[in-house]
């Protein structure tokens, strides 16, 4: 028998009480996409983001974390994109961690980056790691294809040529 199984049999209790967190987590960072990011409920981030919640997605030199940066986030996405939506792919938790792999969508209507609207509709890979305390998010790592997104808005071309090609000296 493993030393995991062995732990298991030893402590079930810690087995269910990890899976009721993993749960309530999971619960939070469904309401934070559903509420806040996708209907702009902003008071939904204040119940769920700790007040010294570590962001360390960059944004820019001067964001904040905390649920002031979250709401700036939001804020600024549904400027961007007033039709924003996040869908959940995949989601996975364990203990104080949760996991998401979803899509962002919307229709770019507002100014990028000092360029007008382009009036271009975008789906963008998104992953995110939240850590969870208490019932609060303490923090927040998230890795949204930026890079597709701006070849998508015609900031930026598109590759020409083979994957080969592209690597190529």
């Amino acid at each position: 028998m493993s030393t995991e199984q062995n732990q298991e049999i030893q402590h079930p209790t810690a087995n269910l009480a990890n899976e009721a967190e993993s749960e309530r987590n999971k619960a939070l960072m469904l309401r934070l996409i559903d509420e806040g990011f996708n209907k702009a409920n902003l008071s939904v981030v204040e119940e769920i983001v700790a007040p010294g919640q570590q962001e360390h997605q960059y944004f820019g030199p001067n964001q904040p974390g905390g649920p002031e940066g979250t709401k700036i986030i939001i804020q600024n996405l549904h400027r961007l994109f007033p039709d924003f939506t996040l869908t959940i792919e995949d989601m996975v938790a364990e203990g104080d961690k949760v996991w998401v792999r979803a899509t962002g969508r919307g229709t770019h209507r507002g100014e990028f980056l000092g360029r007008p609207p382009t009036g271009k509709q975008v789906a963008v890979a998104v992953i995110d790691i939240c850590r969870f305390e208490n019932g609060k998010m303490v923090e927040h790592w998230g890795v949204p294809d930026r890079f597709h997104m701006m070849i998508q808005l015609g900031i930026i071309p598109e590759p020409q040529g083979t994957p080969e090609r592209l690597y190529q000296k």
